[in-house]
């Protein structure tokens, strides 16, 4: 009898030894090749540095929109700025002027 219970008991150790064995191999796996894993790492650094440039755009737009904001102030509008949106928003320009467009200069 004491035989019968001692293979049970290895038997049982051998099923909770092989088990643990395959979840740690799925744990090893999922670090390697998982959507964290070492294998993403690169992809990830990628995303994060266009991401990155994205963000650096966006604020550079963002500067040049508050500083146009900051000329229309109405208690204080640029000349300038208030004469090229009027002739340019509704096309009031006399005969005798030529339009010449220099893009955006910085």
């Amino acid at each position: 009898m004491n035989d019968l219970r001692n293979k049970r008991e290895v038997a049982r150790e051998r099923v909770g030894n092989a088990l643990a064995l395959l979840l740690l191999i799925l744990i090893g796996m999922l670090a390697f090749m998982g959507p964290s894993g070492l294998l993403a790492w690169s992809d990830n650094a990628a995303k994060l540095e266009a991401h990155e440039e994205r963000i650096a755009a966006l604020e550079e737009e963002r500067a040049e929109l508050a500083n146009r904001v900051e000329l229309l102030d109405p208690d204080n509008v640029d000349p300038d700025l208030s004469s090229e949106l009027v002739r340019r928003d509704l096309g009031v320009a006399h005969q005798d002027e030529v339009v010449v467009d220099l893009g955006e200069q910085h």
